[in-house]
């Protein structure tokens, strides 16, 4: 198989290009506007206007006043400190969070932190398609629970939980039970896709990262609703309302702005093009190879997502294979040490741990075309078949 002198990028849910107007608006913050945000002087107060002007900006998408936006580093740092910082400001009235079995890392090892400090944590199971039931959350909320974070859709298998259901159940409970109880979504994969409003939703608390909708690494959104309970988890000079201390990143807050701007109003046309490529991609694979399966919800997903697990092959050969062909996608299970670790999501919804491990991620962009859709469907297929005629690596390894 020759190798592609053109990459064909399918892995929009690992990250994305930054788009050319985000990135001229961040240039002159590199350098003509380099000023500090906290000074009083000219140059420094460009800088703070840059930054307003970016938090009402990503206000407005969010539906949110902007005293309501705080910039992070990222949507890790914007997970932890909603999750950590709103669970040790209740901590006086409760110790019980409730999440579920699919969240991302940045969420569940938070958990698991939060669980050696002496906090209860219930994991909550889906369905065999990836979905949380709102009732399992009401029935799981105690007269101790002061955190429930549940994501809005899964980065992996691609699934759109109810999230304003769920929040609609957990201000119910919480009204019942007389307490407060901060409800989280994590809605990185979403931006660009899903309706982000927060209000709408009915959350406290909301998590982005800038490099998922095309703005740059290193820049995460984390919507505060006014009133939440929040303990600050880095502390210093007291920027963002005294919620994240650190000079402000203006270039990067800058960019996120502009991309979460675009994207917002792109999102009808991306929704249409990648569901339609998507679906395209899916119907093929079906047609053209045996003992394939779509994982996630078939019709309540993200548009751009396409989840397959393979049987009787491995996941790492496969993103070799479409690598060496020039096409860039991922794979639902990590490579650790010299092993292969099943997905925990694809675990989570009842594959085997050799149906995970067969999995393959393609997240499409609305830069992507129907001649690289072509070629994937060119290559793909034959490359399974390929594949299911060789030794697997667990064979050769012994």
């Amino acid at each position: 198989m020759e190798t592609s002198s053109k990459t064909i990028y399918m892995d929009h849910a690992a990250t994305t290009p930054v788009r050319a107007e985000a990135l001229q608006a961040m240039l002159p913050y590199f350098g003509v506007s380099f000023g500090n945000p906290s000074g009083i002087y000219t140059l420094a107060q460009e800088s703070r206007k840059a930054v307003d002007d970016a938090r009402e900006s990503v206000g407005q998408v969010l539906g949110a006043r902007m005293s309501e936006v705080v910039f992070t580093s990222g949507g890790t740092e914007a997970d932890n400190t909603a999750v950590r910082g709103a669970a040790l400001a209740l901590k006086s009235t409760g110790n019980h969070i409730i999440t579920t079995s699919i969240e991302h890392h940045a969420v569940l090892h938070t958990c698991h932190s939060l669980e050696q400090s002496g906090f209860d944590v219930t994991y909550l199971d889906v369905d065999s398609d990836g979905l949380v039931d709102p009732d399992d959350v009401g029935r799981a909320i105690t007269d101790e629970t002061v955190v429930v974070s549940v994501m809005y859709a899964n980065n992996e298998i691609g699934t759109v939980e109810p999230i304003a259901e769920i929040a609609k159940v957990v201000k119910s409970e919480a009204k019942r039970w007389g307490r407060t109880i901060v409800m989280h979504t994590d809605a990185v994969q979403g931006a660009g896709y899903l309706d982000i409003n927060a209000k709408a939703l009915g959350v406290d608390l909301l998590s982005l990262s800038a490099h998922k909708f095309r703005g740059p690494k290193g820049v995460g959104v984390l919507y505060v609703r006014r009133g939440t309970p929040l303990e600050a988890q880095q502390t210093g000079g007291g920027q963002e309302r005294q919620r994240r201390s650190g000079t402000e990143n203006v270039p990067g807050i800058v960019g996120a702005s502009v991309a979460l701007s675009m994207a917002e109003s792109e999102r009808n046309e991306a929704v249409a093009h990648t569901g339609r490529l998507r679906d395209r991609i899916v119907q093929s694979m079906f047609e053209r190879v045996d003992g394939v399966r779509l994982n996630g919800h078939r019709t309540q997903r993200l548009p751009n997502n396409a989840n397959l697990s393979f049987d009787h092959i491995e996941g790492e050969p496969v993103l070799l294979g479409l690598d060496l062909s020039g096409i860039s996608a991922s794979s639902g299970s990590a490579c650790s040490s010299a092993s292969l670790e099943p997905s925990h999501v694809l675990t989570a919804i009842g594959l085997t741990a050799e149906q995970a491990q067969g999995s393959l991620r393609l997240s499409l962009g609305l830069d992507n075309t129907d001649e690289e859709v072509d070629y994937l469907l060119d290559v793909l297929p034959g490359l399974v078949h390929k594949l299911r005629g060789m030794p697997s690596l667990s064979a050769v390894g012994g």
